[in-house]
């Protein structure tokens, strides 16, 4: 199916109200060539936030799933990479708007405001609340956080953000990620100083505030060890993940005083029942900036892989970029990570006289990715023959729109 300028129309299945501001009478303008479609078993392209996924039946046209948000374990990644559903997230997109809260709630809760605003709450009645304020405001005093030692776990997105924030506030700041892109890393304070290890990071530290993904290497990565080697009263900041603390070490280093205050964006069972304790409710990129960044970034991507097969901030496939298909076809293939593919891709295309102009392939952990353009067109059996080889979770074949063929 097709548009009248003869654009392909592409079903996507929206499954949340991903933002406000780039919607048309409360649904998302996804542009010329995009339909939103209610049945997922027809749709090429799903849009998700908060909805989980697990367990549904993608249907067998979806190519990929687009996640208004970074996080991404509401969707089965693994099971979409061997159905050859490229998943993607929008790192980056919320970042200030976690930024400014974690900031925020750092300084904030070096003063114990939280104490005094409930004093207030609580003595509001008080015909004398004037004089008896200034009898009972020395119960919430604190300390300035200039000067003192703040640790941030993890420099991507997120993290690079708040320590840059920090230094500027003239915080003492250290970071520590052992996976620190070029990117990150070109955008980071000179001021920041970086350390080797978790545990040089906590020692001594009065804040240490956690900005990594939930992975096996990270889950309860802040422990007894950890919370030990900080400053005794030290204040715990989680905006990332609520696994990557361990919440029994965590519950006992706040009933015994060795730790000072958590503060996070998650409401579980037992932080609820922690002390002193100062929890959000997974608002951190609760702005409507951020739902709009977020969800036009999702958006973006979602539509440059439909149309030209380009892949950027996928979970489970790596990145890969040839730019708009301009002529010719464009061949993309989503793969096994095993030897001799790329040999058995080519050896198809030979064996029908097909011209290979230029080819990208880009592995990531199981999953790999090629993409290969080539002058004018493919005889259909070739196609057919690149499907059954094994190892091969789907073939697409990408055209040009007809304004560029014209051109």
């Amino acid at each position: 199916m097709r548009s009248q300028r003869g654009i392909p129309v592409r079903h996507v299945k929206i499954m949340d109200n991903i933002s406000r501001k780039i919607t048309r009478d409360g649904i998302v303008d996804l542009g010329e060539g995009y339909e939103r479609y209610e049945d997922v078993n027809g749709a090429d392209a799903i849009l998700v936030r908060a909805s989980d996924i697990h367990g549904m039946d993608l249907g067998p046209n979806v190519r990929c799933v687009a996640r208004s948000g970074a996080g991404y374990n509401n969707i089965p990644i693994e099971d979409c990479a061997r159905r050859g559903i490229v998943v993607f997230n929008t790192p980056g997109g919320n970042s200030n708007a976690v930024k400014e809260l974690v900031v925020g709630m750092i300084l904030v809760n070096s003063r114990g405001t939280l104490g005094g605003i409930n004093w207030v709450l609580d003595n509001a009645q008080d015909p004398d609340i004037v004089r008896d304020a200034e009898r009972n405001k020395k119960a919430f005093v604190g300390h300035e956080a200039i000067g003192r030692k703040v640790g941030v776990v993890g420099l991507g997105a997120v993290g690079s953000k708040v320590a840059n924030a920090l230094v500027s506030l003239g915080l003492d700041v250290h970071g520590y990620d052992p996976y620190l892109s070029v990117e990150h890393a070109w955008q980071l304070s000179r001021s920041v100083k970086r350390v080797d290890s978790l545990d040089e990071l906590c020692r001594d530290a009065d804040y240490v505030s956690l900005h990594v993904p939930s992975k096996d290497d990270t889950v309860r990565m802040i422990g007894a060890r950890q919370i030990a080697l900080m400053h005794e009263g030290a204040m715990l900041v989680n905006y990332a993940r609520a696994d990557i603390i361990d919440e029994d070490a965590v519950a006992a280093a706040l009933k015994d005083g060795r730790l000072g205050s958590l503060v996070c964006d998650f409401a579980t069972p037992k932080t609820t029942r922690m002390p002193r304790t100062m929890i959000t409710p997974h608002m951190g990129a609760c702005t409507n900036e951020a739902e709009e960044n977020c969800a036009a970034m999702a958006v973006s991507q979602m539509k440059d892989y439909l149309e030209s097969g380009i892949i950027r901030n996928s979970v489970n496939y790596p990145d890969c970029d040839l730019g708009p298909v301009t002529s010719g076809l464009r061949i993309a293939a989503l793969h096994d990570n095993v030897p001799n593919m790329i040999g058995q891709i080519t050896a198809v295309l030979a064996r029908y006289d097909a011209n290979i102009r230029r080819m990208s392939n880009e592995a990531q952990d199981g999953s790999a990715y090629t993409l290969i353009d080539l002058d004018g067109r493919l005889d259909d059996g070739a196609v057919a023959d690149l499907r059954p080889i094994p190892g091969i979770y789907r073939i697409r074949v990408l055209e040009p729109p007809r304004e560029a063929t014209r051109a």
